[in-house]
């Protein structure tokens, strides 16, 4: 398992995040060549972020942002 600080927590739930909606930008573009690949991947970083979620609010007073605050 691996273990951050958690005033990172709301860090790493943004990234995750910010990847995903880079990705779905990618989806939508025409210059991409194995669409199959994208898809498989942003369909990983949603399950991703979900764990990440659930996980995050057993942390959330402590990192000192509530989940909904950060808007994920």
């Amino acid at each position: 398992m691996i273990q951050i600080p958690n005033p990172w927590a709301p860090m790493l739930l943004e990234a995750v995040r910010d990847a995903m909606l880079y990705h779905e930008g990618l989806l939508r573009s025409e210059t991409i060549r194995d669409r199959a690949d994208y898809e498989d991947y942003h369909l990983q970083l949603s399950q991703f972020l979900a764990y990440l979620k659930e996980e995050y609010v057993k942390v959330q007073d402590e990192a000192g942002v509530s989940l909904e605050d950060l808007k994920v």
